[in-house]
């Protein structure tokens, strides 16, 4: 069996989770054709199948597929430009996209190709549903957090016509089946993210040889990340005469607006952003904060929460989406009122004082008592990690899902050749013109 696999960017640093499922279907003796929408950058590994750039001679064969096959997209193109209630805009990008699904498909033509998947419903996924329609297959989607809540373009089209769909929580999935009715529940599937356990000795706590509070962010700096918000509660931190520490670790658009705020609000001694941190540095990373923080306006699970509870680090995330299923308020975690800063703050100095931190940590027997609810958090923390989000557990339930799915998808469907059978296209990535 082969499926062609196909992400925004393949490889990614920040979506380990692609990599792993792909490893974890061929394992299982599946054939997997790697696909991606942009070329990673770099010299190592790259995706088999790279959209961008692409060839001149790829989009006119596309276009002519377009034309000569119309019945096997006519739906679609009929929905993009006379239903539903998106603007112009939309609806030009979803033409331009069909265009480029049709690229796809001749990239996968002679690839024998039973099954198409793709990870997050952007518009690689309109492109998935294209090429899976020129090439008689099925296709299936992952759905994470901001392609469901905030970009969640045609996902009315691609919710009813995948074989099935995959979501990373409890709360995406209610979600979808409340804002899509007609989406059938058979098809909507909780696959759970997870990362590995660390050694019990990475849970000490930090302020044990320092006197300052260490708060520890990581994440893309991008706008969705919001940790501007973050900023704007340091300064009622160091308002309020709190010694602390704030690291960011993490890179993307947001750095110099970010920047700016620093100095704009006089944290350049309190907050430092580190830019990418290599995964081998993240455990002393993590090893010297009391807290991290999360402070996103939307998320599907996110991993850094599961990467610090793993570590027996205590967590402070806003109540929203998927995370009140890894965090649970006052056991594993703490959770604050979403886009309330006096919240966030109030939180912040409360943990503070727990942790016995600053001025509070005279009494060698105060601190012994105050630390006690901490530990049962960072103890408890684990625990979750360990039960419901432990990376080679929900691996392994990934690829169980993801098998009966396709079994017996394949075994009921009668074979058909592909539409593009007569067409051979041997396609060379490196000389191309960009879209």
């Amino acid at each position: 069996m082969t499926i062609a696999y196909l992400a925004n960017l393949f490889p990614s640093a920040v979506e380990p989770y692609v990599s792993d499922e792909i490893e974890e279907l061929r394992r299982r003796g599946i054939r997997i054709v790697t696909g991606s929408v942009r070329k990673a950058s770099g010299n190592g590994q790259q995706a088999e199948v790279c959209l961008q750039p692409l060839r001149m001679i790829v989009l006119l064969r596309a276009a002519w597929l377009c034309a000569t096959h119309w019945r096997e997209i006519s739906d679609l193109v009929w929905r993009v430009v006379a239903g539903g209630r998106e603007g112009l805009t939309p609806r030009v990008k979803a033409l331009l996209h069909t265009w480029l699904g049709a690229c796809y498909a001749l990239m996968l033509a002679d690839l024998e190709i039973d099954h198409l998947h793709v990870h997050h419903g952007y518009f690689g996924s309109w492109l998935a549903m294209v090429a899976a329609r020129f090439l008689h297959v099925g296709f299936s989607v992952t759905l994470h957090g901001s392609d469901l809540l905030l970009r969640g373009a045609y996902l009315d089209v691609k919710l009813k016509h995948c074989s099935f769909c995959l979501t990373v929580s409890e709360f995406n999935r209610r979600y979808i089946l409340e804002h899509y009715p007609e989406a059938q529940p058979a098809k909507i599937v909780v696959s759970r993210l997870g990362v590995e356990m660390h050694e019990q000795r990475a849970t000490a706590l930090a302020s044990e040889t320092r006197p300052e509070f260490n708060l520890l962010a990581v994440g893309r700096l991008h706008e969705v990340k919001d940790h501007a918000f973050l900023l704007r509660a340091c300064a009622e931190l160091a308002e309020r005469g709190l010694q602390f520490e704030c690291a960011i670790a993490g890179d993307g658009p947001e750095r110099r607006r970010l920047e700016s705020l620093i100095k704009q609000l006089g944290l350049e001694n309190r907050v430092t952003l580190l830019g990418h941190v290599p995964r081998r540095q993240m455990d002393s990373l993590y090893g010297r904060a009391d807290l991290v923080v999360l402070t996103s306006r939307s998320e599907g699970l996110p991993l850094v929460l599961m990467e610090a509870m793993a570590r027996g680090k205590v967590v402070l995330a806003p109540a929203i989406t998927g995370i009140p299923e890894l965090v649970i308020p006052e056991k594993s975690g703490f959770l604050y009122e979403p886009g309330s800063l006096e919240d966030l703050v109030n939180r912040l100095i409360w943990i503070h004082d727990l942790a016995q931190v600053s001025g509070r940590a005279e009494a060698a027997s105060g601190l012994s008592s105050a630390r006690r609810p901490l530990d049962w958090v960072r103890h408890a923390a684990r625990v979750q990690v360990q039960r419901n989000f432990n990376r080679s557990k929900n691996l392994k339930s990934f690829g169980d899902v993801f098998m009966q799915r396709i079994l017996s998808q394949t075994e009921s469907a009668l074979h058909e050749d592909f539409v593009l059978q007569q067409i051979q296209l041997p396609v060379q990535r490196h000389r191309s013109l960009p879209v």
